[in-house]
């Protein structure tokens, strides 16, 4: 016995050096921690446990009969996470690169469908340099298989993915078939095609940071929800994310004592919003200082900033938070802000995480751009978004509210739950100005003087439309709060709607205006 446990001692140690000792060196001096490594840092200490850790590829072409690596270039197995059990493979690119094999498929398939079974998170660690192409269309199939996987756990349990490395052709599809995609500034790259065959194809010279790299997919394409400075960094990012999402779609995400009193008032809120309607103010302020202790994790803080989405906690329990940013394009929505945050909506509905809604929008952003780009459809998501989610949904006009970005943002005719607003809101078709502009287009252009004309009508108009107290008196608003007082009716909102129970009427699935 004592032989055959030595024999397993030495086998195990083998396996886990991967591809050798010299190709982790080489990893590290890239700035990359291994992929052992990187599940050690990610789960509690000695929670990870490693299954298939034997397991070999089956390929015979092209001299692969002669090289076998226990593991074949994946780790995977299952952990805790803040004591709470999730599932996660982590490609090994000093085993064949980490290219994706038949077998190496299966083991990722494996853990995927028991993480279904029992309803824990799944969580992908990629290093990878794509298919591997000795195995030909089984190295495809695995792939395939893997989508099929990302696609029936999408909305069941949450699916994040950490792209650690190269990340090339096929490959980047399981990325973004999931809920949340992380990756490392200068070592992580993602893209169907590479630098070369961009150049060969379209004769465009770029390179593989310009085309896929962290910054690019975070600030301009939107794919990337994160980016970090360094493996560690995303690691223990990717730990703090997941304190805040449930285990499952079968339960809520877990209620955390945070010891900030629910009643806390805030009166630097007070004078938060500039007397001026044209001067913008950040609504950042406005969330750290409503959430608490301050704690809000923002989700593609670099993409699209017209509008900001993010995890945070009231009274110990995760809320999503969508917020307009007036500090940029005045709060407006487009395209980019319109598919951002619609796709968080439905994350958050998926998971019974509350929504809550700060709203200070004057409208779509107007243009040829916008109107050729299909802003219609592209906005008509956010709308679906909130029309169709069932959870809690709080949302506080802090400032404008105006045309059919009032009612996209979470309205009261949305079923939105609670709708509340600040004294100084302006809910209108429009603003003052432009409304006058038609209104009284006549008296203006008959006028000694058109504009003091157009101030003074403009300012009758404000009085009378552009103010939170007509929707109120129609119930579109169910109370005019105080802006100190805005984080405890927001918790107490939250606390009223937590029993809710709506439920959609039957479908297969609905056809979302993509």
């Amino acid at each position: 016995m004592w032989e055959i446990i030595k024999k397993l001692d030495k086998l195990r140690a083998q396996a886990r050096l991967g591809g050798g000792e010299e190709r982790i060196k080489a990893q590290h001096r890239r700035g990359k921690l291994s992929a052992r490594e990187r599940l050690e840092v990610l789960m509690d200490p000695d929670s990870f446990e490693e299954l298939d850790m034997f397991v070999e590829h089956n390929c015979a072409d092209f001299g692969m009969h002669d090289t076998h690596v226990a593991g074949d270039g994946v780790v995977t197995g299952f952990g805790t996470v803040h004591g709470r059990r999730v599932f996660a493979f982590s490609q090994d690119f000093t085993v064949f690169g980490g290219s994706l094999s038949e077998a190496n498929a299966r083991k990722i398939c494996k853990i995927m469908d028991m993480a279904m079974n029992v309803g824990s998170p799944i969580i992908g660690i990629n290093d990878s340099g794509g298919a591997r192409i000795q195995e030909g269309v089984a190295s495809l199939a695995g792939y395939a298989e893997v989508f099929q996987r990302n696609v029936l756990a999408s909305g069941v349990v949450p699916q994040i993915s950490a792209i650690m490395g190269p990340c090339a052709g096929g490959a980047v599809y399981s990325p973004a078939l999931t809920d949340f995609i992380m990756m490392v500034k200068d070592t992580s790259y993602m893209f169907l095609t590479g630098p070369e065959v961009v150049k060969t194809v379209t004769h465009e010279e770029v390179t593989a940071e310009q085309l896929g790299g962290a910054v690019t997919h975070a600030t301009r394409s939107g794919v990337a929800d994160f980016a970090f400075d360094n493996d560690l960094n995303l690691l223990k990012q990717l730990r703090r994310l997941l304190s805040f999402l449930p285990a499952s779609n079968r339960a809520p995400p877990e209620r955390i004592n945070t010891g900030d009193d629910p009643r806390r008032q805030t009166p630097s809120l007070d004078s938060l919003v500039p007397d001026d309607p044209l001067r913008p103010y950040d609504m950042k302020e406005l969330i750290e200082k409503v959430v608490d202790n301050y704690d809000f994790m923002e989700v593609q803080s670099g993409y699209a900033k017209n509008i900001i989405i993010g995890f945070a906690r009231m009274d110990g329990h995760t809320v999503g938070i969508v917020a307009n940013q007036p500090l940029v394009l005045a709060g407006c929505l487009d395209i980019a802000s319109s598919i951002k945050a619609a796709r968080f909506v439905r994350f958050c509905d998926c998971f019974h995480i509350p929504l809550v809604t700060f709203v200070d929008v004057p409208g779509f952003l107007p243009g040829l751009q916008q109107e050729l780009g299909g802003i219609i459809k592209h906005g008509a998501k956010l709308l679906f978004a909130f029309a169709e989610a069932t959870v809690p949904k709080v949302t506080v006009i802090i400032r404008k509210a105006y045309g059919g970005a009032y009612d996209v943002m979470s309205s009261k005719h949305l079923r939105g739950d609670l709708n509340y607003a600040w004294p100084n809101a302006e809910i209108a078709v429009m603003g003052p100005k432009g409304a006058a502009e038609i209104i009284f287009r006549n008296e203006i252009r008959s006028a000694e003087d058109p504009e003091a004309k157009l101030k003074e009508v403009s300012a009758v108009y404000a009085s009378n439309f552009a103010n939170p107290f007509i929707a109120a008196r129609k119930g579109f608003i169910d109370d005019v709060i105080m802006p100190h007082d805005t984080r405890y009716r927001v918790i107490r909102g939250l606390q009223t709607m937590a029993g809710k129970k709506l439920t959609n009427p039957w479908k297969k699935h609905d056809n979302l205006p993509l």
